[in-house]
């Protein structure tokens, strides 16, 4: 069984590759919510709707560009525990990692 772990200088990193990604022009074009999967590569969420699988095994560091809350859950299909809240404009690295994400209007 081989464990992925992030450091967090690894986190900073891959934060900062996340926020560039996403800030000025380049923003409008990409996905509005973007993370780091187990698989060590940037998956985004073109149209964040309800409930979403994390593809690439799950996410570790989430940048949440968009006007919606970002509700992460442990287990596919936005069950088990909640592991983080993203609000809009949340940039941070998530332990333990996620399965599925929820979006949904702040309130």
């Amino acid at each position: 069984m081989r464990a992925n772990l992030i450091t967090p200088a690894a986190a900073a990193l891959v934060l900062g590759a996340l926020l560039s990604a996403t800030a000025g022009a380049a923003q409008a074009a990409g996905p509005g919510f973007q993370y780091v999967g187990q698989d060590d590569r940037v998956h985004g969420v073109t149209s964040p709707k309800g409930c979403v699988e994390a593809a690439g095994g799950g996410g570790r560091a989430v940048t949440n560009q968009t006007p919606l809350v970002a509700s992460l859950y442990r287990e596919p299909h936005c069950k088990g525990p909640l592991v983080a809240v993203m609000r809009p404009e949340a940039v941070s690295p998530v332990r333990p990692s996620f399965a599925s994400v929820r979006f949904s209007l702040p309130g």
